[in-house]
């Protein structure tokens, strides 16, 4: 069983930055891909950054040096610095892993999201 649980939502002003974390835990082999989605009211889940467990990043073209993602695989847990955040940032944000367990392969989980809000 594995859980992965975020950290770090809240409210912030246009042009403030947030830090939100994700740690996972349970009885995991090996966690390759991590990374952070989010979706906004009356809008489809979307991609913000993803990263390999390599450290190989990506990033949606919208957060574009205003994000950072980074991971720490000691701690099984994953990162997302955001910068001159703006009220568009606006959304649910949510952490996925691609996870290893050894009685059920590998799979996709998620957390169970977090809030941010970015006024203007």
């Amino acid at each position: 069983q594995v859980q992965l649980v975020e950290s770090g939502g809240g409210l912030v002003q246009a042009g403030g930055s947030l830090r939100l974390s994700c740690a996972a835990s349970g009885s995991i082999f090996s966690i390759n891909a991590m990374g952070w989605y989010r979706q906004a009211p009356g809008k489809q889940r979307e991609l913000v950054a993803d990263i390999t467990s390599g450290g190989t990043t990506n990033y949606a073209d919208s957060v574009k040096g205003r994000f950072t993602i980074s991971r720490d695989n000691a701690k099984n847990t994953v990162y997302l610095q955001m910068n001159s955040l703006k009220p568009e940032d606006t959304a649910v944000y949510y952490c996925a892993a691609d996870i290893t367990i050894l009685v059920a392969g590998t799979n996709d989980y998620w957390g169970q999201g977090t809030q941010v809000t970015v006024s203007s």
